[in-house]
């Protein structure tokens, strides 16, 4: 009886781990034709150094008679998206899924482009 309780427990851990690991992704959009915002200042360390990154961090909520959602950036104004980022995390998930899809957190990372004037 105790071994069937501990496989139980090994594969239900199994599988929890692999749902951990399978739900953390990012997408990252880059446009070639244009040169990024510099920040001279950015002490980052990571794929963004040198470029003035706009962060979003929000939870949005969509009816269930929506199809889609625009999140409107205005902050570039008319020079354009130069990077733009998604990341999907297990926690946005569990969001998702115990609000059947109508509440969902949302993590967007952008570089405008550098203006040419």
């Amino acid at each position: 009886m105790k071994l069937k309780y501990k496989n139980f427990v090994r594969w239900s851990f199994a599988l929890l781990l692999s749902c951990l690991f399978s739900s953390c992704y990012s997408v990252r959009l880059k446009n070639v034709y244009g040169d990024p915002m510099p920040d001279p200042v950015s002490d980052r360390t990571d794929y963004y150094r040198m470029m003035k990154v706009n962060e979003i961090d929000t939870v949005i909520t969509i009816k269930s008679t929506d199809k889609d959602f625009t999140l409107l950036l205005k902050d570039c104004g008319t020079s354009g998206i130069h990077t733009i980022e998604y990341r999907n995390t297990f926690g946005g998930v569990l969001l998702s899924a115990v609000t059947l899809g109508r509440k969902r957190s949302v993590r967007v990372k952008y570089v405008c482009m550098k203006p040419n004037f």
